[in-house]
C-alpha cells in the first residue's frame, strides 16, 4: 500500500513503530469494550451460573457422602450392638442350657439313687423273707428230725401232732437258748 500511495506523488509518512496510530488504539479501545459489554451481559453470568452449578453439585456430593458415611457408621453401630446383644442371647441360653442339662443329670442321678435304694431294699425285703421261710422250713425239718431222735429213745410213738408239736417247741426253745459256743444265753 505504500507503494501506490508514493505512485500517486503522495507524500508517504512511515509510522513511528513505537508510538501507535491512534486511530487504531480507539478502535482497538471501542472493541474492547464492546467485548467486555458482551462478556459481562451474556458469557461471564452463564459461566458464573454453571460454574455455581458445579460447586452446588460438588458440594452437595459431599453432603450426601457425608450423610451416607453418617447412615453407614450408624448402621455399623446398630450391627454391632444387634451383634453384641446376640452374643449375650447366645451366652444366655448356652448357660440355661448348662443349667438344664445339670439339673436333668442331676434329677437322672437322683432317679437312678432312688431306683437302686428301692432295688437294694428290695432285695434285702425279699433276702429277709427267703430267710424266715428256710428258718421255719429248717424249724420244721429239724422238729421232725427231733420227733424220730426222741421217738426212738423214748420208745413211744409221737404221732399225735399236739403231742408233736409241742415237743418240738420245746426242744427248738431249749435249743434257742443256749449259744453256739454251747452256754446259755
Amino acid at each position: 500500500m505504500l507503494e501506490f500511495l508514493a505512485a500517486e506523488g503522495g507524500e508517504v509518512h512511515t509510522p513511528n513503530p513505537v508510538v501507535p496510530i491512534w486511530q487504531e488504539v480507539l478502535i482497538g479501545a471501542i472493541a474492547f469494550a464492546v467485548l467486555v459489554y458482551i462478556l459481562g451481559k451474556f458469557v461471564w453470568p452463564r459461566m458464573e451460573a454453571t460454574f455455581q452449578a458445579r460447586v452446588e453439585a460438588i458440594e452437595g456430593g459431599i453432603r450426601k457422602a457425608e450423610n451416607a458415611q453418617k447412615e453407614a457408621a450408624q448402621l455399623l453401630e446398630q450391627y454391632k450392638q444387634q451383634l453384641a446383644e446376640a452374643r449375650t442371647e447366645a451366652a444366655r441360653i448356652r448357660d440355661e442350657a448348662r443349667a438344664d442339662a445339670a439339673g436333668i443329670r442331676e434329677d437322672a442321678t437322683n432317679q437312678a439313687r432312688e431306683e437302686s435304694d428301692r432295688i437294694i431294699q428290695a432285695g434285702r425285703d425279699a433276702l429277709a423273707a427267703e430267710r424266715g421261710q428256710i428258718v421255719r422250713e429248717l424249724r420244721a425239718e429239724l422238729g421232725n428230725l427231733a420227733v424220730d431222735l426222741a421217738s426212738r429213745i423214748v420208745g413211744e410213738a409221737l404221732a399225735d401232732e399236739a403231742r408233736q408239736r409241742g415237743t418240738v417247741e420245746r426242744f427248738l426253745d431249749d435249743l434257742g437258748e443256749t449259744t453256739p459256743a454251747g452256754g446259755k444265753r
